[in-house]
């Protein structure tokens, strides 16, 4: 379900067919032919986009009435993708009356226990950062075969699925297990708690010299002299889907000084925050840094163009999802509202969300280029064997649409022709 730019009708055509359709009351799905289901709630989607991002709140309010009937969490993957954006929007307009939002929100936030379960799952359930993990562990084992003492320092992923295995793999090198130190930065002490001890635990069995430095901040707080590098280290560094919340923190200073900068100054537009962040890690002289990024423009300042953007990124995951677990009946059914949920907690934040609250700062690998370029990074080539090996693993998951393409020292992992993350290697 990709969306086509036929569909992006205009507000005036949309704001008639609601019109049209209102007489129809709860029976409007029953009134629409197939096609029409399948494209009608996206057309009013972008029409109520439009409509809150120019202040007004009846038109939307009309909008999201009509989507109620055609949209559903339940339903197949449009529907699915329709009724998540729709909230997003709903949460959007509701802010405007920050009482009304924040006493239904306080009784109703997003269980803890669901939240733990999505990301270890996301990794589990779809081979999407297993691929991003297998390519980064050749990539780490050729790059640093031959060093006998390495520090590897997570800059908040802390995704055990990732490490187990990659001190299995360092545990098998024909010329002996390296001594691994491993940095973890993540604000949650109790995932920096549990992750260490699965760690220590894995490394013990293992027979492997191991220690853990757990660091308990936000990467913004973050300074080369917490990392605690020694001489002889062979320094490490890897960002898994969490470097563009930093894209944030500039806003914090604007609101802060008030400054006023001129957006269009550059294609890429300049932030302190992040250059300053890569600037300490690239003065830290890591033999490798691996960055994982979503492949996505969800950064613009205007709704309007964040909005259609997500629409377009998140069909794929969703028919992602729904190719790879299936639907409610399926035995794969609870696993698909768990990641669905998480991947609707994205859209809520680019969409309802602006300044330092809109964290999902997405962007695509050439800008990431660009910022690690001016800094003193260079791209490291991403080892082509570990690339037929991901692409072998993709194809023994039993699911078509998942590629893998070679793109600028990148490597994209693709549902269908729709890159979905970028993986890349960097060295200074």
């Amino acid at each position: 379900m990709f969306i086509k730019a036929n569909l992006l009708a205009e507000p005036q055509a949309c704001d008639e067919f609601i019109f049209a359709v209102s007489q129809a009351g709860n029976h409007l799905e029953e009134a629409l032919k197939p096609e029409e289901r399948r494209i009608r709630p996206i057309q009013l989607l972008l029409t109520c986009a439009k409509h809150a991002s120019s202040g007004n709140v009846n038109k939307p309010n009309d909008c999201l009435s009509q989507i109620s009937l055609l949209a559903s969490i339940s339903g197949d993957p449009k529907q699915r993708l329709a009724a998540r954006f729709a909230s997003a929007l709903t949460v959007r307009l509701v802010k405007r009356w920050p009482g009304l939002y924040k006493a239904p929100n306080s009784a109703h936030q997003w269980p803890k226990r669901e939240s733990g379960r999505a990301k270890p799952l996301f990794s589990q359930a779809l081979p999407c950062l297993a691929v991003a993990y297998g390519i980064i562990t050749r990539t780490w084992l050729q790059t640093m075969a031959e060093e006998q003492t390495i520090h590897a320092v997570d800059l908040g992923s802390g995704d055990a699925n990732f490490w187990i295995p990659l001190l299995r793999s360092f545990s098998r090198l024909p010329n002996g297990t390296p001594h691994l130190k491993v940095t973890c930065v993540n604000n949650n002490k109790i995932a920096l708690e549990n992750l260490g001890q699965r760690l220590v635990k894995e490394a013990g069995s293992l027979d492997m010299p191991f220690q853990f430095n757990p660091i308990s901040l936000k990467l913004t707080d973050l300074n080369t002299e917490m990392l605690k590098v020694r001489t002889g280290e062979a320094l490490a560094l890897i960002s898994v889907l969490t470097l563009h919340e930093l894209l944030a923190e500039d806003d914090r200073v604007d609101a802060h000084f008030s400054t006023g900068k001129d957006t269009h100054s550059s294609i890429v537009k300049y932030h302190w925050k992040m250059d300053q962040f890569l600037s300490t890690i690239r003065s830290a002289s890591p033999k490798v840094f691996f960055l994982v990024e979503q492949e996505a423009d969800h950064n613009q300042t205007r709704l309007v163009d964040r909005f259609v953007e997500g629409l377009h990124y998140y069909s794929a995951v969703f028919d992602s999802i729904d190719a790879t677990l299936g639907g409610l009946a399926s035995g794969g059914g609870e696993e698909r509202v768990v990641l669905e949920e998480m991947f609707g907690r994205e859209i809520e934040n680019i969409v309802a969300c602006e300044g330092v609250e809109r964290e999902e700062r997405h962007e695509r690998y050439w800008r990431w280029m660009v910022r690690l370029g001016q800094v003193g990074f260079k791209p490291v080539r991403m080892w082509l064997d570990a690339m037929e090996d991901m692409k072998k693993m993709v194809e023994a998951c039993g699911r078509e649409g998942y590629k893998i393409v070679n793109e600028k020292a990148s490597l994209m992992i693709c549902w269908h022709d729709r890159p979905l993350y970028a993986v890349s290697a960097w060295t200074y």
